[in-house]
């Protein structure tokens, strides 16, 4: 077991932990990819043979996508701030969270990843630095960083770059999320445009997944914070909610949690807050829970079992895990493999139609989501990202 320091509350290294027993010099390690036997091989790998390359790229620096790690190869950047359920942490804090994304990147898309662990939380210089290092990536995953100011980093950053800019938190929740949804409204006989959803939580992921269900044709959406459902005029609201209120104003009707569970068939949890079963008790029937907090979500899934049929989490001990792992490898694979210069709000809906249809003939209450240890996922979501690029002209590598 992990050793929690009583007085501090806090994992302390421990010799016979097996977790610091796998984490002990880190997880990833840099492999050449070229031998290195003898003079000969190192006239090739470095001078004076890569001299050559190093010309051919001068005069046409798209070669670099041919004769560099480039076009295989994301940075995962951080600067500390959203770690997992930990919160501000700080760069370092967070490498064994960058280098975990990294080895999951290898795993299950075959994509190079590099953690980049930043040691400045200013917008500014995040971007500026970013977009210095781009030149060495063919993409970023921005992760782990905080709500509202991530919305402005990547915004800033797509429309700086020219390679793929995704954030995780926000984009890969939001994929696969709707993925899921689309086959429980599916197995409950609903349509996506007549579910009446609430969403707990305003931050990345609630912001994100709000956008792709509208994206989806869901138009009954409720946004709730720790103050109540986000309405226009309502006190207290940043920029962020703001947009969120206006989004939802047809809908929306002004109270709490519990005033908006009532008779909803959707409840999305990503907010790390509590939900009363009695609030559960009072939705739909056939109700759809999400309760994707980790490592506590906010129903637990055996209280939301007695009163909903469909029962999602982000943990992996219950069925239908609401897991990152099916979107990002696949995501990165497939734009990377054409050279797309963004990816789209179309690229991320055909990645959740295409994780919901690998679950088929088998779905039911208990499987409405693939397993992230399914091998067709990567490929299939990455199948349906270059489709997509191609057919709307962000794909640089058309064949």
């Amino acid at each position: 077991m992990v050793a929690i320091d009583s007085d501090a509350h806090v994992a302390s290294p421990d010799p016979d932990d097996p977790v610091f027993a796998l984490h002990q010099g880190g997880k990833m390690e840099v492999a050449a990819t070229v031998p290195l036997r003898d003079a000969h091989d190192l006239s090739l790998s470095y001078t004076p043979g890569v001299a050559r390359v190093c010309e051919a790229i001068a005069a046409d620096p798209e070669l670099a996508h041919q004769y560099t790690w480039v076009s295989n190869t994301v940075a995962v950047v951080t600067d500390g701030t959203a770690v997992l359920g930990l919160g501000d942490i700080g760069p370092s804090a967070a490498m064994p969270v960058m280098e975990g994304k990294a080895v999951l990147f290898k795993q299950f898309g075959g994509v190079d990843a590099v953690p980049v662990a930043l040691a400045t939380t200013d917008v500014d210089e995040i971007v500026e630095t970013v977009a210095r290092l781009a030149p060495t990536f063919g993409g970023i995953n921005l992760e782990d960083i905080s709500s509202p100011r991530c919305f402005e980093i990547e915004r800033r950053l797509v429309e700086r770059l020219d390679i793929p800019v995704f954030h995780d938190d926000q984009h890969g929740t939001a994929v696969v999320t709707l993925a899921a949804l689309i086959n429980a409204a599916r197995l409950t006989d609903r349509d996506l445009q007549d579910l009446k959803v609430v969403i707990s939580g305003a931050g990345a992921a609630g912001v994100a997944i709000c956008a792709i269900l509208r994206s989806a044709g869901v138009r009954k959406i409720s946004v709730v914070d720790r103050s109540g459902v986000l309405v226009p005029g309502r006190a207290g609201m940043n920029e962020v909610k703001d947009m969120l209120a206006d989004q939802c104003a047809p809908w929306a009707r002004p109270g709490s949690i519990d005033d908006a569970l009532e008779g909803a068939d959707v409840f999305i949890g990503v907010s790390g807050g509590t939900v009363a079963e009695e609030s559960v008790a009072r939705m739909a029937p056939d109700a759809i829970v999400f309760a994707m907090a980790n490592p506590n979500p906010e129903v637990h899934p055996e209280v939301a079992a007695r009163h909903a049929r469909v029962v999602a989490t982000g943990r992996s001990d219950f069925p239908n895990q609401i897991n990152n792992v099916l979107v990002f490898p696949g995501i990165f694979r497939g734009a990377l493999d054409v050279r797309a210069t963004e990816i789209s709000e179309s690229m991320k809906l055909a990645a959740a139609t295409a994780i919901a249809d690998l679950v088929g003939d088998d779905l039911s209450e208990t499987y409405v989501i693939p397993s992230p240890f399914d091998p067709r996922v990567a490929p299939v979501v990455a199948r349906a990202v270059t489709d997509t690029a191609r057919r709307d002209g962000l794909a640089r590598r058309p064949y």
